[in-house]
């Protein structure tokens, strides 16, 4: 067996059940989970119907590189949202299955493990970044929130000898759990390091489309552009249809930016077997190639966090995040661990302990005593479930 799968710790849905292990919800509420980030508003009918009219694509092998029409269709994509001069769909952009695949094969493809290489995390993040990191023989190195920053990662309090050994750094804006974004000034401290270094930033991007300001999220590849930084030297943006367009069970997605890293990545991902079925390439070609769908899922998003947010602010210290569809909530009195567990015992509603998210690092953990609240399902299920955690959060007082 593979020594470095014992570095691995179990995932946050695996210590919640653990956690939930021999509790009996009250039976006078029907269960309602706030837990899992998963999209629960209905996948647009065109996407369904462009994925069956393409099922003929099942009889053909597909091709890691995709087709020419999806590249083209992210490209032209990519170039409307950020404002970007011309994308080469040939070779910077590549479909991927889902995000969460790419993220973590990027790091076995390049990483050199006989360097004692680190790979920089943010502290909350997205587990996949640590897995990747061990399981390439690296070792992750977390940078803790900044409830200061508005909860971005604080790059600099990160120690000079730290910096040379650093060959990945993973950042997520809009964040996961807290929805924190970078500024143009966070991406020029950032560019400025990597040409020092010499690392590769990968930019996970999957929550860029779900905000709640009249201004889109920054994004990686279009700061790059705006500070001059031509060809997105050592740049890899991730983005994904399953938050934007609520198809999270059609795995669609695309890594872009720098040609040369993509070109070792194609040769990674040919070896991997990672190709996308040409009929949800087909389904992704819609979903890419259309705004009216995604502006509707945005507004909902906007309702139903203008309703909940005030609401939980009556108990908890929270506030409405950047982007992105969690709330990032402070609990009065308990821990974390100890508010989930009984809000579910006495209100059988699911949340995520912030200590789950998070490492013991540079001497705390920085999610201890917050929980995440995923407001995914329709609006009138969050507000019940934001009335059960108002009357809970009363109780304990």
């Amino acid at each position: 067996m593979n020594p470095l799968l014992s570095k691995l710790q179990p995932y946050p849905f695996e210590k919640l059940r653990q956690l939930f292990a021999g509790v009996t919800p009250n039976a006078a509420y029907a269960p309602i989970s706030l837990g899992i980030g998963e999209p629960k508003h209905p996948t647009p009918a065109f996407i369904k119907q462009s994925l069956t009219d393409h099922l003929s694509g099942l009889a053909s092998y597909p091709s890691t590189v995709g087709s020419e029409a999806l590249r083209a269709s992210i490209a032209g994509w990519l170039e409307r949202r950020y404002g970007l001069p011309a994308i080469d769909p040939a070779t910077q952009v590549l479909p991927v299955n889902g995000s969460r695949e790419a993220l973590f094969a990027l790091a076995q493809t390049v990483i050199d493990p006989t360097r004692d290489a680190l790979v920089m995390c943010p502290n909350p993040f997205y587990q996949i970044y640590e897995g990747a990191a061990y399981l390439a023989g690296a070792t992750p190195y977390f940078v803790n929130s900044d409830p200061a920053r508005n909860f971005a990662p604080d790059y600099r309090s990160v120690p000079a000898e730290v910096w040379p050994r650093v060959q990945l750094l993973y950042l997520c804006s809009p964040g996961n759990p807290t929805g924190a974004v970078l500024t143009l000034d966070d991406w020029k401290e950032l560019f400025e390091l990597s040409d020092r270094y010499g690392f590769i930033i990968a930019a996970d991007e999957c929550y860029s489309e779900i905000y709640f300001k009249k201004e889109a999220p920054l994004g990686g590849l279009e700061a790059a552009h705006k500070l001059g930084r031509s060809g997105f030297p050592r740049l890899i943006a991730f983005s994904s249809l399953s938050k934007r367009s609520n198809v999270p069970g059609m795995r669609s997605g695309f890594v872009a930016g720098d040609a040369e890293v993509l070109k070792t990545f194609l040769l990674y991902r040919t070896y991997h077997g990672s190709a996308m079925s040409p009929s949800i390439q087909s389904a992704s070609i819609a979903a890419w190639n259309d705004e009216q769908h995604v502006e509707e899922n945005r507004a909902k998003y906007i309702a139903k966090f203008g309703q909940v947010t005030p609401m939980l602010q009556e108990v908890l210290d929270v506030a409405l995040p950047d982007a992105g569809f969690y709330l990032w909530a402070r609990v009065p009195r308990i821990s974390d661990t100890e508010y989930a567990q009984r809000l579910h015992a006495e209100y059988n509603v699911t949340v995520l302990p912030g200590s789950y998210l998070a490492r013991e690092a540079h001497g705390i953990n920085p999610g201890h005593g917050r929980i995440r609240m995923a407001l995914v399902a329709e609006v009138e299920e969050c507000l019940e479930a934001a009335r059960r955690i108002v009357e809970f959060t009363k109780k304990l007082s």
